[in-house]
Order: structure tokens, then sequence, then C-alpha cells
């Protein structure tokens, strides 16, 4: 057995590992006290001043089907991306922030109301933007800065129009999984 062949078998069993022990029951003490609180309040603010929908998601591991065939995180964030229904909303302008804690990965998925408008080294730059905060264990951090970089896309592409009400087509509130 070839070195890479080897070290490539150990990575897929560490990370096996990794996803399997993964207990979303922890998520919330992994954040921190209040995060889960502050974070819905941070995403209830941002969509008073714009027309977007803004949803986050935040899973402990992978489903055991995604670990098999080496699926990626943003395989998976595509997949909460429509389990969530962030799709479904009215103008199509709903982004989701997807935080994989196993992996310390991170994406952002937009809806395609957003395409002419945002490209998608702006969201991979919100992504990078993200990583140092999130690699030190710094997740309020971390996703309060995409919120925010989201919120100031959303405002500058999607402003609520004066005597718009806000529907809140998705729960603020951060999906645990």
């Amino acid at each position: 057995m070839s070195a890479n062949v080897l070290n490539r078998t150990v990575k897929s069993a560490l990370r096996l590992l990794r996803h399997l022990l993964a207990d979303p029951r922890r998520i919330e003490r992994t954040l921190g006290p209040g995060v889960l609180d502050r974070l819905t309040a941070r995403v209830q603010a941002s969509e008073a001043d714009h027309a977007g929908e803004l949803r986050l998601c935040i899973e402990a591991g992978l489903p055991l089907s995604y670990l098999r065939r080496g699926a990626s995180a943003r395989e998976r964030a595509l997949m909460m991306f429509s389990k969530l229904r962030v799709w479904d909303t009215e103008a199509n302008t709903g982004v989701l922030i997807y935080l994989l804690l196993a992996d310390h990965a991170i994406e952002v998925v937009a809806d395609r109301g957003l395409n002419p408008h945002v490209t998608p080294a702006q969201w991979q730059a919100i992504v990078d933007a993200m990583r140092p905060a999130l690699a030190a264990g710094r997740f309020e951090d971390g996703l309060g800065a995409a919120i925010d970089a989201v919120d100031a896309l959303l405002r500058k592409h999607c402003p609520r129009v004066a005597g718009q009400t806000d529907r809140n087509e998705l729960s603020d509130r951060p999906d645990l999984r």
C-alpha cells in the first residue's frame, strides 16, 4: 500500500470517527451559553432592514449516508438549503449560512434571486472571513461576522421598500442537527 493511499485511508477513518462521535445535543454547549439567542436576535435585526431571508444551520456531524459516499460539507449545505426551504421565499432571496462542526466547515448558499447581484467570489469571501474565528472556536464571532456580511449584501441588493412589512418567511432561530 502506498503512503498516499494509507494517508487517505487514515484521514477517511478519522473523519468517519469525528462525525460518528458528534452529538447534536452538545451543539449549544459547544457554542456557549446564550449564543443561539443572540444569533437569533441578530438575524431578526438584520431582516428588519432588507427584504431578504437569512437562515442559519449548525450541524454536529454528517449523517452516515453522506459519510459513506465521502460527501462534502457543500453537498450537505445544498441539501439543507432545500430541506429548510430557504429556496422557497417569495422573492427568491434566501441565504443559508451552514456550519458543520465535525469538519470545521462553513458554506454559504444563496437563492437564485441574488445571482444577478452577488458573485460566487463575494459569497466565498464571506466564508473565508469566517474561517479564522471558527478555527479558533469563536463560533459566535464567525457566525456573527457572516450574518453582518450577508446583511450588508441584502441591504444593498434587496432593500426593504417603504411601507413594506417583514413577512418573516423563515425561522430566525438557528436550525441545529
